[in-house]
């Protein structure tokens, strides 16, 4: 008996540490936005300038164009964006990238609320959403050391 309640109150703290990733429609990532939830975007420089990006967006390449990544990297560029008892979301071209993303800021970066947009830029360019060109964010953080 004592090892089972030992193994049920592990299995809980370990429940609890994992972050509660939350899948997203464009309603409620521009709500987040407006409330000031930080926005992720993890594409890659040539999608954030054939499509534009949501204004607002921090903007952090995860996966690089032949599928690599530095994960620790990368988490020291987010943790001034988001510290990981506060949400964040993430977005990429479909949805598929942040997945995988939020798994990892959930269950290895101990990130507490990730809310993923399920169908990414695609979806918010289809319903007509408005975006702003990447150039000028690029360059902004680019002189920050912070993109």
């Amino acid at each position: 008996m004592r090892r089972f309640m030992l193994a049920l109150a592990t299995g809980l703290i370990a429940l609890s540490a994992q972050a509660e990733i939350i899948d997203i429609d464009n309603a409620e990532l521009e709500r987040l936005a407006k409330s000031g939830v930080p926005i992720i975007d993890i594409r890659t420089q040539p999608e954030w300038e054939q499509t534009g990006i949501v204004e607002g967006s921090k903007l952090l390449t995860f996966f690089d164009q032949n599928g690599k990544h530095d994960a620790p990297a990368w988490l020291e560029k987010v943790k001034p964006i988001a510290a990981a008892n506060q949400p964040v979301i993430v977005i990429c071209r479909s949805g598929n990238r942040t997945q995988a993303v939020s798994n990892f800021l959930s269950q290895q970066a101990g990130y507490s609320k990730v809310y993923n947009v399920k169908y990414g830029i695609n979806r918010w360019l289809k319903e007509g959403r408005p975006v702003t060109q990447a150039a000028p964010v690029l360059a902004s953080c680019r002189a920050d050391k912070t993109c």
